[in-house]
């Protein structure tokens, strides 16, 4: 596990659940984050969660502007230990798969892509269009970890919340984060 800090990005797909859960599990652990919205994520976080961007705001958080380049996670030089796109739209993945960095979010992806850091893209939009998976292939094949919203329920959820858990679990696993919140399938014990 490394030393540096999570950039965690919530792109305007329906799904803020996932990111938030995520940077709520992140922040337990002590690490420090990174966190850009876009404006169409900020519209609905407001109606899905009731909370706006003010909720990230906490000791350990540092929040960009989805419009300024002028901050560290706009650089190679500056080192993370990976970046989430939580959820990330079909939008955002088209962009970033294009190598298009006009806003924070597509420009610390590709910044991630280019130095060979974890880049893990949570998608949450269904069905998917043969360009939507053409994308996601390029995007796989050039590193990115295609990390679809789709919970298990073997450990038989029983709330929204339960699902957005497993789901954090995953990417914690995929960034090499210590986790036991989220259920593991041990077979029929």
């Amino acid at each position: 596990m490394s030393n540096h800090p999570i950039v965690l990005a919530i792109s305007g797909a329906s799904g803020a659940i996932y990111g938030k859960e995520i940077f709520d599990r992140l922040h337990k652990t002590g690490v420090e984050i990174n966190v850009v919205i876009t404006s169409t994520a900020e519209k609905i976080i407001e109606h899905e969660l009731a909370i706006d961007k003010s909720y990230f705001e906490k000791d350990g958080v540092t929040i960009f502007e989805n419009s300024n380049f002028d901050v560290s996670i706009a650089s190679g030089s500056y080192l993370t230990g990976g970046m989430v796109i939580a959820p990330c739209s079909m939008g955002c993945l088209g962009r970033i798969a294009g190598s298009v960095s006009f806003d924070l979010v597509g420009r610390s992806a590709d910044v991630h892509l280019k130095e060979g850091r974890q880049l893990i893209l949570l998608l949450r939009e269904t069905p998917l269009s043969a360009i939507h998976l053409e994308n996601m292939l390029k995007l796989s094949r050039a590193g990115a970890t295609i990390l679809p919203a789709m919970p298990s329920f073997y450990n038989r959820p029983q709330t929204i919340d339960d699902l957005a858990k497993e789901i954090a679990g995953k990417v914690f696993d995929q960034l090499g984060l210590k986790q036991s919140f989220a259920a593991r399938y041990n077979g029929n014990e």
